[in-house]
């Protein structure tokens, strides 16, 4: 009884990360990253957009302005339509 109580708990846990996760990659959570990510860019707004568009495909954003990428593998790996980079 102790291990199906210990096995319920835990696929709980996990379960309820998964969808916390995920509701904080709704607009707020990407605005207010983005809005830091993009702070000193030249183009704020076109940086702000596609910082958006690849938050809400990738569930995360960097750190920092323009490094770190390697902190969200899926947000670098995106690229337009030119084969460059999409996120800024």
């Amino acid at each position: 009884m102790k291990l199906v109580l210990v096995t319920f708990l835990l696929v709980s846990l996990v379960l309820s990360s998964f969808l916390f996760e995920e509701s904080m990659a709704g607009s707020g959570f990407c605005a207010y990253k983005c809005k830091a990510r993009c702070a000193k860019a030249d183009f704020k707004e076109r940086c702000f957009k596609h910082c958006n568009i690849c938050c809400q495909k990738c569930s995360c954003v960097p750190s920092g302005n323009y490094e770190n990428k390697h902190e969200c593998y899926c947000y670098r790996d995106m690229k337009n339509y030119k084969g460059l980079p999409k996120c800024p």
